[in-house]
């Protein structure tokens, strides 16, 4: 299980190697919002997004004559795109099972990162399988996209760094809306804020139909999602939540929050307008809660987490379109 000295271990593995991404704010959304709003922008991290923070982890975490075989992955794109430019710094090769409708500026970006890419139908194929089969055959070491202790310590070196740039803000106490697919990143900034900001408190945030998180922390027990493809929010689409993952936000985390589409591409383009950065629909959901669900949020601080930033032209022009005199 991850703890906190895993946490800090890998930040101290990411030194010199992660961005600390900045906390940002604007008047404007505060009035949208009802309260003081910061956004932490890990669309500026290395690799558009979070994952480069635990891939870098994991990867440094493994012994050398292992990670010299390679690794492999599975993602829509975040994850493979952090491991394989985790994968590409250490020297390594890496195989990055993706599925075949994923963003094509994804499936594009882990290439250029030097990962052979293997795509696959998401609706009728197991990429679990294919992976393990590939694993195997080549002798490559999995790296699991939350699942996974290393990944989850990673990721959690975001919650020391809201933990820090809050406490500079006189931030003593706030909501703290984190992207959740299978929630490496929301369970690995609770354990971080638990240890270092404990009136912080983690909120799930995810896009409607797709809320197995939100379900599950409402019912205490694991809630499957009914489809895997629907949402323009590619990028925290799972099954279920993570086995390592939800009994963490299960202890640690406040219920769950369910955005629309059209809510968090409505809050890519006030990012834009606003903030000036760039945010991918599933990226975005944790800013569309803040914004457009103040009612199920408490105090008068929150923090939402910009987790990646990794969005096709056409999306995001879609968003400007649509939302771009907000």
């Amino acid at each position: 299980m991850t703890s906190i000295d895993m946490i800090t271990a890998a930040r101290t593995r990411l030194n010199g190697r992660a961005r600390r991404t900045p906390l940002l704010s604007s008047p404007f959304l505060d009035e949208l919002a009802g309260r003081r709003l910061f956004v932490k922008a890990e669309c500026l991290q290395h690799s558009g997004s979070f994952k480069f923070r635990g891939g870098w982890s994991a990867l440094s975490g493994l012994e050398p004559a292992v990670r010299k075989r390679g690794v492999i992955a599975f993602s829509s794109g975040n994850h493979a795109q952090g491991v394989a430019l985790a994968a590409k710094l250490h020297g390594v090769p890496s195989v990055i099972v993706m599925p075949s409708d994923a963003p094509k500026l994804k499936i594009d970006n882990t290439r250029a990162f030097g990962a052979e890419v293997v795509l696959y139908n998401r609706a009728t194929e197991d990429r679990d399988a294919i992976g393990a089969k590939l694993a195997e055959a080549r002798g490559l070491t999995l790296i699991r996209p939350f699942d996974e202790p290393l990944v989850i310590a990673g990721q959690g070196t975001v919650g020391l760094e809201i933990a820090e740039q809050a406490l500079e803000e006189g931030i003593a106490a706030a909501d703290v809306l984190v992207p959740c697919g299978g929630g490496g990143l929301s369970s690995g900034v609770a354990l971080a804020l638990e240890a270092k900001a404990p009136g912080f408190r983690v909120r799930s945030c995810e896009p409607e139909r797709f809320d197995d998180t939100a379900r599950s922390l409402a019912s205490g027990t694991f809630e499957r999602n009914a489809t895997l493809s629907g949402s323009i929010c590619d990028a925290i689409i799972t099954p279920e939540p993570g086995k390592l993952t939800f009994p963490v936000l299960k202890r640690l985390a406040g219920p769950g929050l369910v955005v629309t589409d059209d809510e968090a591409l409505h809050a890519m383009a006030l990012a834009f307008k606003r903030l000036k950065i760039v945010i991918e629909p599933g990226g975005a959901v944790a800013l569309a809660a803040a914004l457009f669900h103040g009612r199920d949020i408490e105090g008068d601080q929150v923090i939402a987490v910009a987790s990646g930033g990794n969005v096709d032209t056409e999306v995001f022009e879609t968003a400007l379109s649509r939302f771009g005199e907000s």
